[in-house]
């Protein structure tokens, strides 16, 4: 009779939380599971539509990228309060990246809050590769001179709380930087675990 109840007690608890996990994931619909990116970070999860309308090519490398697990683990490494918070560089300090350049593709988007760029090399366009930072505020310097390739549809307020860097040294520094858990493709992951 004890084991029973046991065993029952036992499959409840496992049903509710993989229904919490499915809840987690269903929290912000999903208008196009290929194209939207679950982001997690110690803080929670991030979710990310990404823009194939406005960056094709940057949405493919990326997506390949995420499924390959390139992302799982590395540090955002450059992080300025009020600018961004970057990460995607294997090296952690801003030098590194998966070794493809990708063209440019400049678009009149705003970097507004939750936007979601490539990063690159000042002085070449078409420098970007792997590492992408996520806009805290408006800020029109960067608009036609950074590839958007998304946004940020739910979970800012997680960005919004990951380690800044010294304000000194352009957000460079971070001591004992966030990680990035894990990305995934939502279509990948929705209605299984992560």
């Amino acid at each position: 009779m004890k084991r029973s109840r046991f065993a029952a007690v036992f499959v409840a608890l496992a049903l509710a939380l993989a229904g919490a996990a499915r809840a987690e994931d269903k929290a912000v619909p999903i208008k196009d599971p290929e194209n939207t990116v679950f982001l997690d970070i110690l803080y929670g999860r991030v979710v990310i539509e990404l823009r194939p309308d406005l960056a094709p090519k940057t949405v493919e490398r990326f997506k390949q990228l995420v499924r390959e697990k390139f992302y799982d683990g590395l540090t955002f490494h450059r992080v300025l309060a009020a600018f961004m918070a970057q990460t995607g560089d294997p090296k952690g300090d801003g030098s590194g990246g998966s070794g493809q350049n990708l063209p440019a593709e400049f678009s009149k988007e705003k970097h507004v809050r939750g936007t979601v760029s490539m990063a690159r090399k000042a002085s070449d366009p078409n420098s970007a590769d792997s590492q992408f930072f996520i806009v805290y505020r408006e800020n029109g310097e960067l608009d036609g001179k950074y590839t958007i390739f998304g946004r940020v549809i739910d979970g800012m307020d997680h960005v919004d709380r990951i380690k800044k860097g010294s304000k000194a040294l352009d957000g460079r520094v971070v001591v004992n930087p966030d990680k990035v858990k894990q990305m995934r493709i939502a279509a990948d992951v929705i209605g299984n675990k992560p």
